[in-house]
C-alpha cells in the first residue's frame, strides 16, 4: 500500500514507533519512512497530551523525563503536529456514523479526516470505523 497524503499516527503507534516495538509491521515502517522523508508524517496535538497522561497514570514509562521523550519524538524528521483548531474540534464532536471512541480518539480521527490523510492505528474501534469508510486507514 502506498500513501501519498499525510500519514497520521495514532498515539499508540507513535509510542511503538519511537520504542522500536515489534508489533509494527514492515509495511507500516516503510510507510512511515516514506512519509518522514517527504514531510508527510503527522501526529495530532492531542497525542502529546495523551502520552503525558499515560505516563502520569503509570501506563507507559520512559528512560528519561516525558518532556525529553516528547522533544526527541517531536524532532522526528518530517513530523508535523496537527493542531486542535476549530475545524478539528467541531468535526470531533460531529463524526458521522456510530463511532464510540474516547475523546482523544475522536480528535485523532477528526484531525485525520480534516487533513485528508490516512491513520495508522491498531485500535479495534477505529479500525472498525475505518472499515465503514469514515476514515482512511494505513497498514498497521
Amino acid at each position: 500500500m502506498e500513501i501519498t497524503e499525510q500519514l497520521v499516527l495514532d498515539t499508540h503507534i507513535w509510542l511503538w514507533l519511537m520504542d522500536g516495538d515489534a508489533r509494527l509491521s514492515d509495511d507500516l515502517i516503510g510507510l512511515v519512512e516514506a512519509a518522514s522523508a517527504e514531510s508527510r508524517l503527522a501526529v495530532c496535538a492531542v497525542s502529546i497530551w495523551e502520552v503525558v497522561a499515560l505516563e502520569a497514570a503509570g501506563r507507559v514509562s520512559f528512560t528519561m523525563p516525558v518532556e525529553m521523550w516528547l522533544d526527541d519524538a517531536l524532532a522526528t524528521p518530517g513530523l508535523q503536529v496537527i493542531p486542535i483548531d476549530r475545524a478539528v474540534a467541531v468535526e470531533s464532536a460531529r463524526l458521522p456514523g456510530a463511532f464510540t471512541g474516547d475523546i482523544p480518539d475522536r480528535v485523532i480521527v477528526a484531525a485525520t479526516r480534516i487533513s485528508g490523510g490516512s491513520l495508522a492505528t491498531a485500535d479495534p474501534a477505529i479500525l472498525s470505523y475505518g472499515s465503514e469508510g469514515y476514515v482512511r486507514l494505513a497498514a498497521s
